[in-house]
């Protein structure tokens, strides 16, 4: 098959692009620079952004699936820029499909959209869509999968995925800033660190992908379905953080702030930097505040079933891939 990726050239995208070039697919990216790593590859690239609908239309002819990965990902933001490229850009992307004749997409979703602050502990998909957001980035992510599910239909099937905090090597956004933090002294954990959560190494996150493609068809049992997308391993916030320290060699996370307390700073940070229109994002705002506090982990019973997905590497095993990419010259 010819497929498109869009956001081929970022993190996820770029490991999805080449699952799909190492098994034999056609793949053209779309995203809004050029990639040497893609040209590298021989990947056909495409530029432009999501919310230009000529754009996403030339990119989207000729493919006979669309694996919508490219959005805008962060914890802070102007919400006409999410909007844009998350509601705008995906409205683009069914549009072109359905113009084009595409008969599947599959879209990438995250957890964050049933997320309103609290515990979460193994729900499965029929947990509902939260009834308010902190943050720009889970809102418009809601508002665009609840579009692609809307336009399943005999024509397009369409299929969204949803996984969890994905890391790995050519992490451009988790890990850096974890690290970057941890070197300046600025790390700490909010509450007590004992929050059970789940993350996703990056070639489970694509090969689920992968999987959803090759099930996709209209008509088929996952079609207008969502699924969360783990690697099945919920450990203690303590424990994950602390293992991104070792693979980098840093010292343990040893200090803790009161969840009230993030969470205030954050609601303080986020009126200066919103009143004075300042550049960058806040130290801390109350989403993160109670993401890096709460319990959140998903039952992923529904993708082993429905989309055969079993992850393949562990995080202990993930965390040995790291070093060595680290080792060997990698950031």
């Amino acid at each position: 098959m010819k497929i498109l990726v869009t956001g081929g050239g970022g993190f996820l995208g770029s490991y999805v692009a080449r699952q799909l070039l190492e098994r034999g697919d056609n793949v053209r990216s779309f995203s809004r620079g050029s990639y040497d790593m893609l040209k590298k590859l021989g990947i056909e690239q495409k530029q432009g952004s999501l919310d230009d609908f000529n754009a996403v239309a030339d990119a989207v002819s000729g493919c006979d699936a669309v694996i919508h990965v490219g959005s805008k990902a962060g914890a802070w933001g102007p919400y006409d820029e999410y909007y844009s490229a998350n509601v705008v850009g995906t409205e683009n992307v069914i549009k072109a499909c359905q113009q084009h004749g595409v008969d599947k997409l599959v879209y990438t979703s995250s957890p964050s959209v049933v997320f309103s602050g609290g515990d979460i502990e193994g729900a499965d998909e029929s947990l509902p869509y939260s009834d308010h957001y902190l943050s720009n980035y889970p809102k418009t992510k809601a508002m665009a999968e609840k579009m692609v599910i809307a336009a399943n239909g005999d024509k397009l099937a369409t299929v969204s995925l949803r996984p969890h905090l994905i890391w790995g090597p050519g992490d451009n956004h988790l890990i850096p800033r974890l690290i970057s933090r941890a070197k300046a002294g600025r790390l700490l954990f909010i509450g007590n660190a004992q929050n059970i959560i789940d993350i996703t190494w990056v070639e489970n996150a694509a090969k689920a992908h992968l999987l959803a493609l090759d099930k996709l068809k209209p008509g088929a049992n996952i079609a207008g379905k969502v699924y969360f997308i783990t690697n099945g391993e919920p450990k203690k916030m303590e424990f994950i953080i602390n293992m991104i320290m070792d693979i980098y060699e840093l010292p343990h996370v040893r200090r803790h702030v009161p969840k009230r307390l993030a969470y205030a700073v954050g609601l303080f940070f986020e009126k200066i930097y919103d009143k004075l229109k300042l550049k960058g994002e806040p130290l801390v705002t109350p989403f993160v505040a109670e993401e890096m506090a709460s319990t959140h982990w998903f039952d992923i019973s529904g993708a082993r079933n429905d989309l055969g997905y079993n992850p393949d590497i562990t995080l202990e095993n993930g965390a040995k891939i790291y070093k060595e990419y680290l080792r060997k010259g990698g950031s």
